[in-house]
């Protein structure tokens, strides 16, 4: 996969200078990452005592889960908070807020981590019984991280951020985030994005991105899913 492919749209730099971010991305990324976090919460309650190759199918995915959620988190710490902490001084408590829940949520995944060993192990009730606590307790505090976020954050970014500034977050994630994982994360995302939310975020896609999503990505990912999802309803 390219190192350039981009998640966001990139309009030369002297226009992004100017222009508003399109800060609903940042609602369907979520959309995505609530959607995985209550998923592994059921899909590991459901894991038969004993099936270790579950186990660890399902241990590979929360890691993923996990490198996503935390490089997202990283490029909001480094691109998001600082400008923000510089412009909006009558609401600083706010940016403050945010970055406690990000420690929050950050301790949440590695108590998730931490439990994760002794149930790919041998998965034992018990230790799974233990996970799936950790796991919904994370989900707990993420919720309310991200429902913060979108309800008191995202207005002030789109007030006092421009669309360079905010696409760093983007550019961030990509070149902080190993290469091969980028297509799952992608359709991480465009998988409860609307028609027309999809079609902006693939629409700013180079046309080798655009061909590399239909062609490997999208096929890959829906592979993964039915493998991880087997245990689960239809939605």
């Amino acid at each position: 996969m390219k190192t350039t492919l981009p998640l966001t749209a990139r309009a030369p730099r002297s226009q992004r200078s100017t222009a508003r971010p399109n800060t609903h991305e940042m609602v369907v990324i979520h959309r995505g990452l609530r959607r995985e976090a209550r998923l592994l919460v059921e899909l590991i309650a459901a894991v038969a005592p004993g099936d270790t190759a579950r186990a660890r199918l399902l241990g590979d995915h929360f890691r993923d889960y996990r490198l996503g959620l935390t490089g997202h988190h990283h490029g909001e710490d480094a691109y998001l908070w600082p400008p923000l902490m510089a412009r909006v001084d009558l609401e600083a408590d706010l940016v403050l807020r945010m970055e406690a829940q990000h420690e929050r949520v950050a301790a949440s995944l590695t108590a998730a981590e931490e439990a994760l060993p002794a149930w790919e192990g041998r998965a034992g009730e018990a230790e799974r019984d233990t996970l799936v606590s950790v796991l919904a307790e994370h989900r707990t505090v993420l919720l309310e991280h991200l429902a913060d976020e979108e309800e008191s954050l995202l207005p002030l970014a789109a007030r006092h951020l421009s669309a360079y500034e905010w696409d760093r977050l983007g550019e961030h994630f990509l070149t902080s985030t190993p290469k091969p994982k980028l297509l799952f994360f992608l359709g991480m995302v465009l998988e409860d994005a609307d028609r027309a939310e999809r079609a902006s975020m693939l629409a700013a896609l180079p046309l080798a991105g655009r061909l590399l999503w239909h062609t490997v990505g999208r096929p890959a990912y829906v592979r993964r899913m039915r493998a991880v999802r087997r245990a689960t309803a239809a939605r």
